[in-house]
Formats: structure tokens, sequence, C-alpha cells
């Protein structure tokens, strides 16, 4: 049986490791692990702290085997009838052994807090692989975005 909870940020340090997992099997490490993890750790338990991020976790045997992000990103405010936040997913993954619906219910958990709690929208940045899932939850390519890389 494997649970979705919102993530805390004592669950920072096996965060980390998840994240470590998932980018250093796309791409090599341009960093040491153990300095990775320290910096990353006190990144993801900063951002839970203080609200910025939201994120879930899949829960197996205790251990962590998944997790979503969910950046807010505040809006300036509005006098017209327009929700005041949009959101940000972002680090969907889970690890090979437990896939096969679990991304999805993360996925799901996010979208549905996002809904719950007044979004104008929620944006990401597919890969090729993951841009099917997306599509089967609404996500939809957008011409209106303009983007600068700096």
């Amino acid at each position: 049986m494997i649970e979705i909870r919102p993530a805390r940020p004592d669950d920072s340090l096996e965060l980390a490791e998840l994240r470590w997992e998932f980018r250093t099997a796309r791409a090599p490490a341009a960093e040491e692990h153990d300095a990775f993890i320290r910096r990353c750790a006190e990144w993801m338990r900063r951002g839970l702290d203080a609200e910025s991020w939201r994120a879930w976790v899949a829960v197996a045997d205790g251990r962590l085997v998944g997790h979503v992000w969910l950046g807010v990103i505040a809006k300036i405010p509005n006098p017209v009838v327009e929700q005041e936040r949009h959101g940000y997913i972002s680090n969907v993954y889970v690890t090979p052994a437990v896939r096969g619906g679990v991304g999805t219910r993360l996925l799901q958990t996010a979208l549905a807090w996002a809904r719950e709690n007044g979004f104008d929208r929620v944006i990401l940045w597919p890969n090729a692989r993951s841009a099917t899932l997306y599509a089967r939850h609404g996500f939809a390519r957008n011409v209106e975005v303009m983007e600068l890389r700096v």
C-alpha cells in the first residue's frame, strides 16, 4: 500500500536523496553527493517551512518513494475577478520499483490542492516522456507564454 501525504520539513533529507536519484539518472552529477544532499535538503526545508513550496510524497513501507512539488507564485493583488496565485509543478518523480499510477496520484493530489486554494493556473515544463501524463490531466501547450533564457 502506498500512502500519499503532504511533505514535511523533516522529510528534507529523504526528499533530497530522491532529487539526486531523479536528476543523476538523466545526467552525470556535477556536484559531490553529500554536498548536494546537504544543500538540497536545506533548500527543501526552507521552502516547506516558508510555504513558498508545497510538496506531497508517496510512502511505502515507511520510506519515501516519490514526490511532486508545487511552487506558489503570488500575483499582484487584482481588483477584478481573477485568482491571485499561480502554481508551478516541478520535480515529479517516483522510484522505478513502484511506478504504475503513483505519479498520477501525486499529480492529482497537487492539482486538487491548487483548485481548493484558488489558483489561477498551474504551469510546468514537461520532458518528452512526461508530456502525455500531463495531457491526460488537462494540461495543454500554450502559445501565450513567452520565455527568455538568461
